[in-house]
């Protein structure tokens, strides 16, 4: 039947690659509810256009509205053999909603998995990323230093105003006031819990991750 994942983390932490690296070992499907509202938009389906007003509007998506998209998901052919939930929950009214589409379909999850860092290391790890203006090529001034121009094309490298360092420490400390409850959510579950730690290579994280799985029984 698969696995059934969700993986969780603060902005910064790596949970999107290591999402897709798992995603990749297990054959199953990356849900994340940002592409997955981004390819509602495009395909115009019924809850893209809902979701469209919200964001002409500039507002927030609705929980009810999210869990649409996720639902939709999970009676798809790509999910029948399991998922990885990338960033969502978020909230607890999230993740009771998600219970309640798990338990329809009569399903469980297999692991929740919390990736962690030290806030300076996220800090770090954001502020420091750079942009091609010319070719959109994404680098960090750990490799290429912090006045070097883009390798790929030799144009100017920037900064984006949503990485640097004070605008990332505020998207940290509303992480924390979120997801704390849900991270207690899921602890105090039949599921559970299980922190990894998020410094090191992706790699390096990915076999930290898979061995979390193996010790759980998640995974064969």
């Amino acid at each position: 039947m698969g696995v059934r994942l969700i993986i969780m983390g603060p902005p910064g932490v790596g949970k999107g690659t290591q999402g897709e690296l798992l995603a990749e070992r297990f054959g199953i499907p990356r849900l994340s509810t940002g592409d997955m509202i981004r390819a509602a938009l495009k395909a115009g389906t019924r809850l893209g256009d809902r979701v469209r007003v919200y964001y002409e509007a500039g507002d927030l998506v609705p929980d009810e509205v999210v869990l649409g998209l996720i639902s939709e998901a999970f009676d798809g052919p790509e999910a029948a053999c399991g998922f990885l939930l990338d960033g969502f929950p978020r909230t607890v009214a999230q993740a009771d909603g998600l219970a309640e589409l798990l338990t329809a379909r009569g399903i469980g999850l297999d692991a929740v998995l919390s990736l962690e860092a030290p806030e300076q290391e996220l800090v770090e790890r954001i502020s420091g990323r750079r942009v091609c203006e010319a070719c959109g090529l994404v680098t960090h001034v750990r490799l290429v230093g912090d006045a070097s121009p883009c390798p790929a094309c030799g144009a100017s490298l920037i900064q984006r105003s949503d990485d640097r360092a004070e605008t990332v420490r505020n998207r940290l400390s509303v992480y924390r006031e979120q997801t704390e409850p849900l991270l207690a959510y899921y602890a105090s579950s039949e599921t559970g819990l299980t922190a990894v730690d998020g410094l090191g290579s992706p790699e390096a994280v990915r076999d930290r991750l898979l061995e979390t799985l193996r010790c759980a029984e998640a995974v064969g």
